[in-house]
């Protein structure tokens, strides 16, 4: 196989930061890479050397002269008023057939393709800029975590498409599913140096992780030796019958050396809150429906969520799995139906309308020695401070100054290390790491209450949940145990095509419905238009909601924030209002055909 980029000898520092000394690396034709390492490591730098943004400081990275680079901007390309169909006609210079030939592998059909590019949500704008990559017929993908923005079917869906595409990639993302799913090679970046590994990320972490075991056994060994070699030393040296044993057994002590064990920057530490196990139903529902005032999200609720149980509310992006947590929490109320939660359960909540209010006096550290257990030191809460990375002078800050992604670690942080049995959990692993990450969900595993949550993360959601409640097609019901299962119903329906059909309500919804008869009666045609114009609305909002969502995570001023708080709650009750009314129309409109 054709090489087509070598890193050689590379060094790049910031200040007193080293973030390459003396990297290696060598990238093949057809070969796709998973690169990972914590964040700050430099993987965003190496890209943009790679790209030829930034120059290394010394070293030299060497090109394959045929080298054809796609990389996933995460920036926005488009400009106003342009469709998909235009830009991509625009940025690549092919014809439209071409573009729309490619352009359909990410299902960017109709509405979609030749509707405003700008008011699509995040994750069909990130399918638009795959198509344009292809476009250019690249050899070399870099994608930088091109899973941003994607719900679990458009996550399938890209795995789908680059398990068959037959050129190499460097993937950048904090998502172990998604690389075990697409990458058969792994590169680590760690201390400065680059390390690739002939196999996936688990299989990696696990030689890492053996490595590092043979490593301590070997030292225990060799400790162990040196302490019987200088007891005999000590004992037998002034002794003259037995010193020049002593002598031998002194050059024996020399040769014996321990090896390096390597390790990372310090492993994150989460406890959860230590709380008596408990028995029966933690929260009941009965007849609930949920939705806001003009507009019903899910009817017909009954369910229950034993105490001890993990659940993981799983469903397209749009389908209400926040209102549905919002309501169980009752900061939206039902609509009909009644929630009831267990006896003495104490209900710990970590969501947006949460972290947008916390108490503005106080800094990190007082915050999280106000809401700890009685008795926890202050190094306790200063570990769990350091795993939301809060480390040295942050725990000093004053919560005015955070940013929405600060204050959501620190709600976090707050939540575990206080005493609430009950944890309801909307997308707990964004801002988070990897390795923090993969903390909370062991903590999680070995909390003694029940957690109720939402996450993309299928490597997260896979070990923590036990229990899978699906919200979808204005339902809300009990899925089972499996989130396997469920996954695998996932897959099945993206392969068979049935997506369309069978997920009538998504905001995912990608390929075109199935051929209708042909339709004579002038008030189902104004139906058809209806549904058009409804679909464009649907974009137009949760293009809205996204970059509220964006504005949100940055603001530091409390006033603003609660200002686009309730302006997302706006947004989003509309863009439910609108997905309800679209589901309306297509029954009336396949009920006529």
């Amino acid at each position: 196989m054709a090489v087509l980029l070598q890193i050689r000898d590379a060094h790049k520092s910031y200040g007193e930061q080293t973030l390459l000394n003396g990297a290696e690396a060598t990238l093949v034709e057809d070969v796709k890479v998973g690169f990972v390492g914590r964040n700050g490591a430099g993987k965003s730098t190496l890209l943009k050397i790679l790209l030829d943004e930034e120059e290394l400081d010394s070293g030299e990275v060497i090109r394959h002269p045929n080298l054809r680079v796609g990389y996933l901007r995460q920036h926005d390309p488009f400009q106003p008023g342009e469709s998909a169909l235009d830009f991509l006609m625009r940025d690549s210079g092919q014809p439209d057939w071409k573009c729309g030939e490619v352009a359909g592998e990410f299902e960017l059909k109709g509405a979609y393709l030749e509707g405003p590019v700008k008011e699509l949500s995040g994750g069909w704008q990130t399918r638009v800029k795959l198509a344009a990559l292809l476009l250019h017929e690249p050899n070399l993908l870099l994608l930088d975590e091109p899973t941003n923005f994607l719900d679990v079917r458009t996550q399938i869906l890209l795995e789908h498409f680059l398990r068959e595409y037959r050129q190499a990639c460097l993937i950048v993302s904090h998502d172990r599913a998604f690389l075990n799913a697409t990458c058969s090679h792994t590169l680590e970046l760690s201390r400065g140096e680059l390390t690739m590994y002939p196999g996936s990320i688990d299989a990696y972490l696990e030689v890492v992780e053996q490595e590092r075991e043979r490593a301590e056994r070997t030292n225990a060994a060799v400790v162990s030796k040196q302490k019987q070699l200088q007891k005999f030393i000590d004992k037998n040296r002034a002794n003259a019958n037995t010193a020049s044993q002593a002598r031998s057994k002194a050059k024996q002590l020399e040769r014996l050396q321990t090896v390096e064990v390597t390790s990372d920057e310090p492993s994150a530490f989460i406890r959860t809150p230590d709380v008596e196990p408990r028995h029966g139903a933690a929260v009941r529902c009965e007849n609930l429906a949920i939705g806001y005032p003009d507009h019903t999200v899910a009817t017909d609720i009954s369910l229950e969520i034993e105490h001890g149980e993990r659940a993981a509310i799983v469903g397209d992006n749009g389908q209400g799995k926040t209102t549905f947590l919002r309501t169980l929490v009752e900061s939206l109320k039902p609509k009909a139906g009644t929630v009831r939660w267990g006896y003495h359960c104490n209900i710990g909540v970590y969501a947006q309308h949460v972290y947008t209010s916390l108490p503005p006096d106080l800094t990190v550290q007082e915050y999280l020695e106000q809401n700890a257990l009685p008795g926890t030191t202050t190094q306790q809460i200063l570990k769990v401070a350091g795993s939301m990375l809060f480390r040295g002078g942050a725990v000093k800050k004053k919560v005015p100054v955070l940013s929405g992604g600060e204050r959501a670690r620190l709600c976090m942080a707050g939540l575990l290390l206080s005493d609430h049995n009950v944890l309801v959990l909307d997308e707990p692993g964004n801002h988070l790491d990897v390795d923090t990450v993969e903390a909370l969900a062991t903590a999680l595993i070995g909390y003694k209450g029940t957690v109720i949550f939402t996450s993309h993360d299928r490597h997260f959601m896979k070990r923590v949940a036990t229990s899978i409640i699906e919200v979808r097609d204005n339902r809300v019901k009990n899925y089972g145990t499996s989130y396997d299962a469920w996954l695998y119903s996932v897959n099945r329906e993206i392969e068979e095509g049935e997506r369309e059909r069978n997920a009538s309500g998504s905001r995912s919804k990608a390929a075109p419905a199935k051929p209708l008869k042909q339709i004579q009666h002038r008030d189902e045609r104004k139906v058809r238009k209806e549904i058009s114009k409804t679909e464009k609305t649907i974009a137009r909002l949760d293009g809205e909601k996204s970059e509220l969502n964006t504005k949100l995570l940055a603001e530091t001023n409390p006033e603003e924030a609660l200002r686009l708080h309730n302006e997302l709650t706006r947004v989003t009750g509309e863009l439910e209002a609108a997905e309800g009314r679209w589901c309306e129309l297509q029954e009336e409109l396949e009920s006529a055909s």
